[in-house]
């Protein structure tokens, strides 16, 4: 990995274009990306002391490091309306949703409150140097980096998640009481979803640099110790069956409407006459079952490109500006021969084979042969630079320019 320098505050570097999967990780504990999926992945909790080697080495040398992003600065950005923020309080527990003004959030001196902003990737470039660190996970697993920023006793109480997390410690101590208990019946009549009987296995508290791994459905109940302790939460979602399968027939069944041969009526000149009108005649059972044939609707690949088009899609909050001043098609893909294309922060590609989905759009089809190349590297390296690309003036990779899905680097 990146050497980790000294620094205040702490800033994060971004993780090397090929990540070295096979060697061992201080994030990790000093195995592997590989022999962390093994052991650990959607199986156990890992406990990580010194997961950022940063902030022990500046302890050596009698330096504090501080967050790569303030209090000041995420005050600023919950007053935002596209920042997805909620504030916690406990004794008696409260919720409340953004935007907030500065005079509605308590100072960090005040205890028993927590302050939680979503997708803080997609508003500050730390943020999203700490995700790149993560993509040996598929990205279709990736939901969000979540910040929350305490008062001494904040927290959202003893709970579990539905998704595989990774809790960063950057800003004072927090502790964390885990346990891998089967019941998870919640407390009736609160704002907020809290376990009626959490019982800790483990108890650990968390220097800044150290990081817990929890899989999903793992109870645990976090509690900042220090005033303006500040915990970044990777998440990484599990979808359900139903979710996937119902987006993807959805957007099967829209996809029928480019059929035309399926507008012909059904026919039923072989129908003989039966004693049972009630029944659904076994002449349209026929004709269906090899409609769906023909169609290869009975085959997996048909729902996944509508999953995976789903998959892609930008989270709710997401909110895309195109350039102020747009280039033309001719100076775009000049500019594209000098200065690195990269994708918004807030926008999603993934890829099934060669077919590239961004934002929910399939970006690849109908492209010209180096569109649809580019539309592959940015899919799975986030930036283009290439000056040999000449299909680009009229078609999806424009489009998402002007938008404001993509951007050039030297306008971030």
């Amino acid at each position: 990995m990146t050497a980790f320098y000294l620094s205040k505050p702490y800033q994060p570097p971004r993780a090397p274009k090929n990540l070295p999967l096979n060697e061992p990780w201080a994030l990790f504990g000093g195995i592997s990306p590989h022999a962390f999926m093994d052991r650990y992945w959607h199986k156990k909790p890992l406990l990580v002391r010194g997961a950022i080697p940063a902030f022990a080495l500046a302890s050596q040398n009698h330096e504090t490091l501080d967050s790569p992003i303030s209090a000041a600065e995420l005050y600023k950005l919950a007053n935002q309306e596209q920042v997805e923020s909620r504030l916690i309080q406990a004794k008696p527990w409260s919720f409340e949703t953004g935007p907030f003004s500065n005079k509605t959030i308590p100072s960090t001196s005040k205890p028993n409150w927590t302050l939680l902003l979503q997708g803080m990737e997609a508003h500050h470039p730390d943020a999203a140097r700490i995700l790149s660190w993560f993509r040996f996970i598929p990205d279709a697993r990736l939901d969000d980096l979540m910040i929350s920023i305490a008062g001494i006793g904040g927290g959202v109480g003893p709970h579990f998640d539905s998704y595989d997390v990774f809790l960063i410690q950057m800003a004072g101590r927090r502790r964390w009481r885990v346990s891998e208990q089967k019941d998870l019946s919640l407390e009736p009549n609160l704002p907020l979803k809290i376990l009626q009987n959490f019982q800790a296995e483990h108890d650990w508290v968390l220097e800044p640099g150290d990081m817990l791994y929890l899989p999903p459905h793992i109870a645990h109940d976090g509690i900042a110790l220090d005033a303006g302790c500040q915990t970044w939460s990777v998440g990484f979602r599990s979808p359900s069956y139903k979710e996937l399968l119902q987006e993807g027939l959805w957007r099967l069944a829209e996809s029928l409407e480019d059929i035309p041969e399926l507008e012909k009526k059904f026919a039923d000149p072989r129908q003989k006459a039966t004693t049972h009108a009630e029944q659904l005649p076994e002449e349209l059972i026929a004709q269906i079952a090899v409609k769906l044939k023909q169609l290869k609707l009975d085959r997996v690949d048909r729902f996944l490109p509508g999953i995976t088009a789903y998959l892609s899609e930008p989270k709710q909050q997401s909110y895309f500006d195109g350039p102020n001043k747009p280039l033309s098609p001719a100076k775009f893909t000049r500019h594209l021969a000098s200065t690195r294309l990269m994708s918004s922060p807030q926008t999603r590609i993934l890829s099934l084979g060669k077919t590239v989905f961004c934002n929910g759009e399939n970006v690849s089809r109908g492209q010209a042969n180096d569109v649809a190349r580019a539309w592959q590297i940015l899919s799975a390296e986030k930036s283009l630079l290439n000056p040999n690309l000449k299909g680009s003036s009229g078609g999806s990779l424009y489009e998402a320019y002007l938008a404001g899905w993509l951007v050039f680097e030297d306008e971030i």
